[in-house]
């Protein structure tokens, strides 16, 4: 639409342009035919004061007729008097004639032909002040003035077309990607499928990167939806598990509780088992949920020997657990507290599930870090699937999964938790033998 504005402004601009070139031309020529009109009448004025003897009026006047008009006298009461005029131009005889006390110079019309027309006062023959008027047609000047006129108008012409082309054509380019776009949102709505617009890879300027922008949205926006797709699916299977089992159970409550009240214990237990596994699900979905947001942390000094041992010894008394924890030397480091417990949670937690025998903690310095190591010597991880493992969602064993309690969503959490508080993760595993994880923590600036 702005094209299109500026096209009708520059078409604008151009008529004008041409109209002020034309007025001005035409008035230029106009005045200098009006003062060789007078000029004319000056000299015949002067020729006439000049002449001596009885010359014929008629004689007199014929030496200064103009070519294409007319010379004559106009006496003092407004009746013409001697008059000479072209051959081509005997129509001026019948244009009406005024006396005039003072010089007049004029442009004036007849028969839709341009004329000049000069009046001056001189001293006639007899004595008696009378009109000099000389009429000229400027009829070879109008006719180039039309003749500019047509030139003018198919030069716009000329102008406009490809102005008008180039218009049509800038239009195109530059609505193509926003048409592109509102297309592809259209078909985007109908289908519910995503797509994307096809643009030049030649092409670096502004609509182009308008387009890739656009994608660059699209891809995002079809990331975002898998990714939501996939947490809802996966989501949806593990809370399946804990729900089939808990109405399975009340169903066989309700059909043969009354009957059979050794089933009663049994019931409750698993009921209260998967109500814990639901709990534990729920939270880590929550947690990663708000982990898509920026994290607040709270950097402290904290002494790890203290914190872990903490840790370790609740871990034991909620889950009936031998672990065992070695500490090299004292150990402060600069972490967020909350986060840090949490973190060593989700690997002593995959500690717990994936091994039976005696879980080793270990504590110690490595350079300028502070180190947390929780070793099982459990089932393991296959090495293909080691750096799996950190995705949302991944399991590597389904089967032993739902065995186990694991939803696939701790490592990922925990990669983010040690992304935003500073530290580093590492798992290191061989499969059947058991898994070592580390915590790496920049070590106090006091130590």
């Amino acid at each position: 639409m702005s094209n299109l504005y500026s096209t009708v402004v520059f078409i604008i601009l151009l008529i004008l342009l041409n109209g002020a070139i034309y007025y001005s031309f035409s008035q230029m020529m106009y005045k200098s035919e009006l003062e060789r009109t007078i000029a004319q009448a000056t000299r015949a004025a002067d020729g006439i004061g000049q002449i001596e003897g009885e010359v014929p009026h008629q004689e007199v006047l014929r030496a200064y007729m103009p070519i294409n008009g007319m010379l004559q006298i106009v006496n003092n009461d407004g009746s013409p008097g001697t008059a000479v005029v072209d051959p081509n131009h005997q129509y001026l005889h019948k244009v009406n004639v005024q006396y005039y006390d003072k010089q007049v110079q004029e442009i004036t019309s007849y028969d839709r032909v341009t004329h000049t027309f000069a009046s001056l006062p001189i001293v006639w023959r007899n004595g008696e002040v009378a009109n000099l008027q000389i009429t000229v047609s400027l009829q070879q000047t109008d006719e180039i003035l039309s003749t500019l006129r047509i030139v003018q108008i198919i030069v716009t012409l000329l102008a406009i077309i490809p102005v008008l082309l180039s218009s049509r054509f800038l239009s195109n380019l530059i609505t193509r990607p926003i048409t592109s776009m509102i297309q592809t949102m259209r078909e985007i709505r109908e289908s519910g499928q995503f797509r994307r617009i096809a643009k030049s890879k030649e092409s670096k300027d502004e609509l182009s990167q308008m387009a890739e922008t656009f994608n660059e949205m699209i891809d995002l926006l079809e990331l975002n939806y898998e990714k939501q797709g996939q947490f809802i699916s996966n989501a949806s299977h593990e809370l399946n598990t804990p729900l089939t089992v808990i109405e399975s159970y009340a169903s066989l409550l309700k059909r043969r509780g009354q009957e059979q009240p050794e089933l009663f214990a049994e019931s409750i237990q698993a009921i209260h088992s998967e109500a814990i596994r639901m709990k534990s699900l729920t939270e880590q979905l929550l947690n990663l949920a708000r982990n898509d947001k920026p994290l607040r942390i709270e950097l402290e000094e904290i002494a790890l020997a203290d914190v872990v041992a903490e840790m370790v010894r609740t871990i034991e008394k909620s889950y009936q657990r031998k672990i065992e924890l070695e500490v090299e030397g004292e150990v402060t480091v600069q972490t967020d507290l909350q986060k840090f417990k949490q973190l060593f949670y989700i690997f002593l937690d995959n500690a717990r599930k994936y091994s039976e025998d005696t879980i080793k903690v270990r504590i110690k310095t490595l350079q300028r870090e502070g180190v947390v190591e929780i070793i099982d010597y459990g089932i393991g991880i296959p090495a293909p699937e080691l750096e799996k493992v950190f995705d949302r969602f991944y399991r590597v064993d389904k089967a032993r999964t739902r065995k186990t309690g694991g939803f696939g969503l701790g490592l990922s959490l925990a990669t983010d938790l040690a992304e935003a508080m500073g530290a580093k993760i590492s798992l290191e595993s061989v499969e059947g033998l058991g898994t070592t994880a580390k915590i790496i923590l920049p070590l106090a600036s006091s130590h």
